[in-house]
């Protein structure tokens, strides 16, 4: 049987508040990887606390399919006109360095992503694939249509990566580190399956913990206080003092995120004599039995502990996982140092788009060479596993 033709009516919106909540997550909820970062709950807070904007140099323009006929949103797409590269972590500074060396502007420039999270998902969101493909054609289109110096979209399936490239985008690879349950028992479990050697140390960090007399809270999102979400923030705020640079969120998002969507959400907060000294945020996504994701997102603490970074922001985390029956443990960008705690490396995926004939081809080339080295490189650390042998 032929399938019948379906119009679209493209639309550009320049706030996330522009689109019906309830239709934005009922489309989300049909797409293979939801994250709850594309919630619409997410992006308006991001909106509404002004960490994203004009001024913040993340102006949305995002990207909506209607059909023509009944007006009914099939697909939209975070796009945002950016000014710079901050909050990206698909790190494209080389380029727009050799952009200005030659005299050319490399900013403004399109990106599709969610702001300053380095999660793989959905960026595509659409009704069926038809719709998803006319999304993709209508943002390269976008791009190629506006005064800007190329298109970015960063961490999407490697389905979606395949409909970007076909459409001539070029891929580019990086690499993650996530852990994966497999169905333990309890943390111990979990510890059996690692090298002698790795087990000692992660014992040997949760010790020294317990030894300088530190307990901790988990506090689900349906039961975070105000006062807890003051507190992770200022732990927040200290990270990014002690790395001399400038905060991305503030208060009043997580405070958004809090009220909007705090079944997603899990504060891990630590504690000597009953006074918070340290807090890390995850934020998951239930699945069926053993299903599920869990994402390492943000940490601070207020005082040094030998190890406390370890515990707030990993161990507490995996045994959160373990007790929930979450299948997945993503740690966030780049780290090495997750290998030695049973997180081990994966590809993720970005694509991309340059106006300027000639540097496209030379970032053509460039990802080429990039992609052999990446893929060696996750050989190379597969083969360094932290399991014991018996373990693949």
């Amino acid at each position: 049987m032929k399938q019948e033709r379906i119009d679209y009516r493209m639309g550009l919106l320049a706030s996330p508040l522009e689109v019906d909540a309830s239709q934005w997550n009922t489309l989300l909820a049909r797409q293979p990887q939801p994250t709850p970062f594309l919630r619409h709950e997410f992006l308006s807070a991001l909106h509404a606390a002004q960490c994203t904007g004009e001024r913040a140099g993340w102006a949305p323009r995002f990207v909506t399919l209607s059909d023509a006929t009944s007006g009914e949103l099939v697909a939209v797409a975070p796009v945002y006109l950016k000014n710079h590269s901050y909050g990206e972590y698909v790190f494209d500074w080389a380029w727009a360095d050799a952009y200005q060396r030659n005299g050319l502007e490399y900013y403004p420039k399109l990106v599709c992503a969610v702001p300053f999270t380095p999660v793989q998902g959905s960026r595509l969101i659409a009704v069926d694939e038809p719709a998803r493909r006319q999304l993709a054609a209508s943002i390269v289109a976008l791009a190629e249509q506006s005064d800007v110096s190329s298109l970015h979209v960063l961490f999407p399936t490697e389905a979606e990566a395949d409909t970007l490239t076909s459409l001539g985008m070029m891929r580019r690879e990086s690499i993650q580190f996530h852990w994966l349950n497999d169905g333990y028992r309890d943390f111990d479990d979990f510890l059996s399956t690692l090298e002698q050697k790795k087990r000692k140390n992660i014992r040997a960090e949760r010790r020294h913990v317990r030894e300088a007399g530190i307990t901790f809270r988990r506090v689900r999102g349906e039961e975070a206080s105000d006062e807890d979400w003051r507190f992770f923030a200022r732990c927040y705020r200290q990270t990014y003092r002690e790395h001399f640079s400038s905060p991305y969120l503030n208060l009043e998002f997580f405070r958004m995120i809090g009220a909007t969507m705090p079944e997603n959400l899990l504060l891990v907060i630590a504690e000597r004599e009953g006074q918070p000294i340290a807090s890390s945020l995850v934020v998951y996504q239930r699945g069926e039995e053993l299903g599920g994701t869990l994402y390492g997102r943000y940490w601070g603490a207020l005082e040094h502990v030998p190890c406390l970074h370890f515990e707030t922001a990993y161990y507490q985390p995996l045994e959160f996982c373990i007790e929930e029956k979450l299948a997945t443990f993503e740690g966030g960008a780049q780290g090495e140092h997750k290998m030695a705690r049973g997180f081990m490396p994966t590809v993720t995926h970005s694509a991309h788009w340059l106006a300027h004939p000639a540097f496209s081809d030379a970032v053509a080339r460039f990802l080429e060479n990039e992609a052999n080295l990446i893929h060696a490189h996750v050989d190379e650390l597969r083969e360094h596993h932290p399991f014991k042998p018996s373990k693949p």
